[in-house]
């Protein structure tokens, strides 16, 4: 198995970041962390629990997170 460094979504996000602070050409680049965190976070959620059909318990235990966490995530993102 690869290093976590080393794997595509890794690739793919350090790629789309120079890519996006080459795209500022100077411009002041701010909240990055959390730009980055909100265009991940929604996708892994919908992707999750898509493929455990929407069973909640079992999305939150392969996310690594409690139930209610979670709850409060698809909430946020208004997901169902």
């Amino acid at each position: 198995m690869k290093q976590l460094e080393d794997n595509e979504l890794a690739a793919c996000v350090r790629r789309e970041l120079e890519q996006y602070l080459k795209d500022l050409d100077g411009e002041a680049a701010t909240g990055i962390y959390d730009m980055v965190m909100r265009c991940v976070e929604r996708p892994t959620l919908e992707v999750v629990l898509n493929h455990t059909a929407g069973n909640q318990s079992r999305a939150a235990e392969m996310l690594g997170i409690n139930r209610n966490t979670l709850r409060k995530k698809m909430q946020q993102y208004g997901l169902k």
